[in-house]
């Protein structure tokens, strides 16, 4: 009796921790009874909490599902606009489990993977007909700007145009998110029993094809401006320049016609006192005059003058009185 006892503590002690299950925080867990998802009686799936409980062992099996919310990161898909234009965009997807029991059966048993490429082929549907029926612009800005523009006198040509553009362009990327997230939401919770929480779409990017001639066309464009610009600084740098010279030529012949009159009455005083001099006393005057001569005449020792020693210009080296030879 007693060795039967121990193999029948040993079964039952088996038995009672099969039929123990425990859920983890941040999941939920539900019983499958011969392939079968156990329900309550109001023939709904049987969702069992966080925490300790109970099954019948053998026949019950459990399946922990997360209940956290859940980020997709989808990959870059490229979609066509309608300009016939190619852009790639990459977007993420956060959902969870709402209604666990058809999560279940929907994804061949709780399988996560495939819960999410079911999920991004609905999104990738809506969005793809959304991105078709909007322009690159509309896809790529948000809602239309109200800022008010300065007064257009102040801008330039090329400027105003951008500007003005900018505030005409009505941006629908918010729209556009908020219309997926609408449509995939029923559909997710009808198909899948998941509720998604929010879509966002991460980076718009065009193909390196479309990106480079945009580019270029920028790039132009800014090279045009620019020419604009220079061509604008170097007239008025001609015109700063011209002014300039004029200026300086207007200084200079102010200083040349002042420095004329000045040396004109300069030289006039001189010959008034030169002339107030010479009637004083001449014989004088006519000395002076002479050293002067002579001092320039022998100057250098190396000149040589072919003169009459009785000439006037030797008068006063031949007489002190300067009388004239006869």
């Amino acid at each position: 009796m007693r060795k039967l006892m121990i193999p029948v503590l040993v079964v039952a002690l088996a038995l009672m921790l099969m039929s123990v299950f425990v859920v983890p925080e941040g999941e939920r867990g539900i019983v499958v009874r011969f392939g079968r998802i156990l329900k309550d009686n109001n023939d709904i799936s049987r969702i069992y909490e966080p925490g300790l409980h109970f099954k019948m062992p053998l026949f019950d099996n459990v399946k922990r599902l997360d209940a956290r919310i859940q980020t997709m990161d989808g990959r870059s898909d490229r979609f066509v606009t309608s300009e016939k234009k190619d852009v790639i965009i990459d977007s993420y997807v956060k959902w969870r489990i709402e209604d666990f029991g058809q999560y279940y059966l929907a994804t061949g048993g709780g399988n996560a993977l495939t819960a999410q490429a079911l999920l991004e082929r609905k999104v990738t549907d809506v969005l793809r007909a959304e991105i078709g029926s909007r322009e690159i612009k509309q896809i790529v800005s948000g809602p239309r700007n109200t800022a008010v523009l300065p007064d257009e006198s102040e801008l330039d040509d090329t400027v105003s145009e951008a500007a003005r553009a900018a505030v005409e362009i009505d941006g629908e990327r918010d729209k556009i998110m908020s219309v997926v997230l609408d449509d995939t939401r029923q559909s997710a919770m009808d198909d899948l029993g998941v509720r998604v929480v929010d879509f966002r779409m991460k980076k718009i990017n065009l193909p390196d094809e479309i990106s480079e001639s945009i580019y270029r066309r920028m790039r132009a464009e800014r090279e045009s401006v620019a020419r604009k610009h220079r061509s604008q600084g170097r007239e008025k740098a001609e015109i700063i320049r011209a002014q300039a010279e004029l200026e300086v030529a207007t200084v200079l012949a102010e200083a040349d016609r002042t420095a004329r009159v000045t040396r004109g009455d300069a030289d006039a005083k001189a010959a008034k006192i030169y002339s107030d001099t010479y009637s004083k006393d001449p014989e004088f005057y006519s000395f002076v005059r002479s050293l002067h001569a002579y001092e320039k005449s022998f100057s250098e020792k190396g000149d040589i003058m072919v003169l009459d020693p009785k000439s006037d210009f030797f008068r006063f080296m031949n007489d002190s009185n300067g009388a004239p030879k006869k």
